[in-house]
Order: C-alpha cells, then sequence, then structure tokens
C-alpha cells in the first residue's frame, strides 16, 4: 500500500547567522504598511528590541510597539493588542521574542481579520478570514512557534489554555537567526530547549507521523541531544546556538504536521492552571509520560535511543527504549531542571480539572498509547511524587 503524505508549510524561512539582515530587505516589500512590533519587556531590557528598531528606523520605516507579552499569554492580552493595533490601523506584524511573543502576535494578526474574540476559534480550522500577515523572530531555541499553524491563549475564566489552529495562522516569513539567542539565560536555554526535544519525540511518536517529518524529528532530537548541554554551559558558542535553533525549527515544523501528545496534554493544563512555564512543565512530564508510551512504540523508541547515541546492540529492544528515558532524565538532570512537578509548583487538589483539561486536548488523540482519564490521573500523580520506575527489563 503507497502512503499518502499532507505537508503543508507557507512560511518563508530565512535560516542562519546574521540572517535578520534580510529583515530591511523583506520589509522593504510592505514599505506602505503599518508596522506593530509584538514583544515582552524582557526582550526589550536585554536589548534585543533594538536590534530591530535599528533596522526599521535605518529605513524609515515607523512602527508601534506592544510589550505587554507576558508567560502562558492570556485571552485579555490579545484582546489589548487588537485595540491597540486596531487604533494605530496596523496590518502588519512584526513578532520578536520567544514562544509567548510569537503566539500573541499570531493571535493578534487573527482577530484584526475576524471578529468576536480568539478563544471562539478554539480547535481546528474555524478561522474564516486570512490574519494580517507576519514576520516572527524567535529569540529562544524552543518553541518552533514561527513555523508552526497554531496559537495558544489561556482562558482566564476557565484557566483553560486553548488552542487556535488553522493553516491561516502561518506566519508569512520566519528569520531564525542563532545570534540573537547568544544572549539567552541559562535557564530558557534548558527549558526551550527540552520543550524542542519534547516537540520532536512527540512528533515522531505521534499517530500522525509519516515519512515526511519523521527524518525532520530524528535530526532534531540529535541536533538537540549533542548541543543542548554545550548551549546551557558556554551559552555564547555560537555552533551549539545554530544547532539548537535549527532543531527547535525543525521540531516547529514537524508537529505543525503531526500535532504533539500526553506530554503537552497535561502540560498546558498546569500552565493555565498554575501557571507554570510550559518548558519547564514538558521537560519534567516527559519520561513519566515516555514509560507510559513505551509498549505502544518499542521500535520508535529505538530509532531514537539511536538519534541519542545510547542505542546497545547487545541489549534487547525494551532495554534500548529505556535508555531514552535514562537519557531524559540525565539531560534533566545536566540542565538543573526539577525532578518532580510538586517543585514546579503542581497542586494536586487541583487534579479533576487537570485531568478534564488534558483529556480536552487534541493531543491525546495522536497520542501513541490510548488514554483515559485513570491515564492521565496516574501520570500526573507519578510525575508530583517522582515515581518514576526505569524498571529492568528482560532480553
Amino acid at each position: 500500500m503507497n502512503n499518502i503524505y499532507n505537508f503543508y508549510m507557507p512560511t518563508r524561512i530565512v535560516f542562519g547567522q546574521n540572517s535578520l539582515d534580510e529583515l530591511s530587505r523583506i520589509l522593504s516589500l510592505y514599505s506602505e504598511r503599518n508596522f506593530l512590533i509584538v514583544t515582552d519587556k524582557g526582550i526589550i531590557a536585554a536589548g534585543l528590541l533594538k536590534k530591530i528598531t535599528n533596522i526599521l528606523e535605518s529605513k524609515g520605516f515607523g512602527y508601534q510597539v506592544f510589550s505587554e507579552v507576558e508567560p502562558n499569554p492570556k485571552s485579555a492580552t490579545i484582546k489589548k493588542g487588537v485595540d491597540f493595533a486596531t487604533a494605530n490601523k496596523i496590518d502588519f506584524i512584526i513578532a520578536v521574542g520567544g514562544g509567548s511573543s510569537i503566539d500573541t502576535a499570531k493571535a493578534i494578526a487573527v482577530m484584526l481579520r475576524n471578529p468576536g474574540d480568539i478563544l471562539d476559534y478554539e480547535g481546528v480550522g474555524k478561522i474564516p478570514n486570512q490574519p494580517v500577515e507576519t514576520i516572527a523572530i524567535p529569540t529562544t531555541a524552543g518553541t518552533g512557534s514561527e513555523v508552526t499553524a497554531s496559537t495558544i491563549v489561556t482562558d482566564e475564566a476557565s484557566l483553560f489554555k486553548a488552542a487556535v489552529i488553522s493553516e491561516k495562522i502561518f506566519p508569512t516569513y520566519a528569520i531564525v537567526d542563532p545570534m540573537l539567542t547568544l544572549e539567552c539565560p541559562k535557564s530558557i536555554t534548558s527549558s526551550t530547549g527540552i520543550d524542542a526535544l519534547t516537540h520532536a519525540i512527540e512528533s515522531y511518536l505521534s499517530k500522525q507521523n509519516n515519512g515526511v517529518v519523521s527524518e525532520m524529528a530524528l535530526n532534531a532530537i540529535k541536533l538537540i541531544n549533542d548541543n543542548i548541554l554545550n548551549a546551557y554551559i558556554r551559552g555564547n558558542d555560537l555552533e551549539s546556538r545554530t544547532n539548537l535553533l535549527e532543531a527547535s525549527m525543525l521540531a516547529g515544523l514537524c508537529f505543525s504536521q503531526t500535532r504533539l501528545g500526553n506530554v503537552h496534554a497535561i502540560s498546558q493544563s498546569f500552565g493555565g492552571i498554575f501557571d507554570i512555564p510550559h518548558g519547564f512543565a514538558n521537560a519534567v512530564l516527559l519520561p513519566y509520560v515516555l514509560e507510559f508510551n513505551l509498549l505502544a512504540a518499542v521500535d520508535k523508541y529505538c530509532d531514537i535511543a539511536k538519534a541519542m547515541n545510547v542505542y546497545d546492540e547487545q541489549l534487547s529492544k525494551n532495554e534500548n527504549a529505556y535508555k531514552v528515558i535514562e537519557r531524559i532524565v540525565e539531560l534533566n538532570t545536566q540542565l538543573e531542571i526539577p525532578r518532580t512537578t510538586k517543585e514546579l509548583g503542581v497542586q494536586l487538589d487541583s487534579i479533576d480539572t487537570l485531568i478534564k483539561d488534558s483529556l480536552r486536548s487534541g493531543n491525546i488523540k495522536v497520542n501513541p498509547r490510548i488514554t483515559n482519564a485513570a491515564d492521565v490521573k496516574k501520570i500526573i500523580e507519578d510525575s508530583y511524587y517522582g515515581n518514576l520506575k526505569l524498571m529492568e527489563v528482560s532480553k
């Protein structure tokens, strides 16, 4: 039987060292537009925004700045950004920052051309009108949001992190320059790096995975495994930063086609209720979900083990599959990431809501192992108490 692959990627990617130099050329194609830069105050404080505004000012382009982006962006923030953009007659958006800034920018772009509230479009393919055009410029290597068809927004009323997914959300351009990640703090390097690793692994394990993305996912896994520790320890190592940013982008390309899995379904509930940073939630949950999923994807785990350079020909498939989990635990330890979700601030008195919100995520449906409420409960409790077996398996 012939496999049928469906891959759609409209974003024009400019990748590489000093690729930011291309911004002025791209903006010259839109010289009659009113530009809005969407970012956060940390980007401004780090001096990164000045690199962007200098380019605009050198070409005589006027612009406005909306810098009220917060981690786990809220629907009220999107509305505030839309009101600001509307008042300034904005018709082109430049996103600068991590996943929160880019997701916020994409959501504002959607709502400048569509009625109602961003939460009205939760789900897949519900956006009727094409958003205003955007350029996404990531300053972290983690979310891959610069090349994805989704934006994640927290509903303040329910504390649920809603996914809005549509092919219309893909940015028009992505300028992916590792030079912008050299000053990334260690904690962000670690959390976003494991976030990208989670994207690649969950994409490879997804029920919607196909041959188009499989090699990209494995390549992203290898690049992160080989470079994240060096980027964490030697933050200004340009080769490691370049490889890590490439891996993040590849992983974003992958999950834009495949969705993700249980890690993201559960971690998004943590972010909504407890406002836990997304990357850390993913990093802590990843070993526990991998242990849950192992029996459903042993062969794929062996592929991942090879990409992570831990595969041993002398061991059984199950033993090599467990080596993937062991490697993730080792990386988390080296990157000073907590072992349990309790350390992140998760509280089990909210477990019923956590379970309900996790099951509401479409990511559960593409997870390699069928998952019910009892399974989600066990994963959450195991991650809270640190119940990771890493059991010995027979050959």
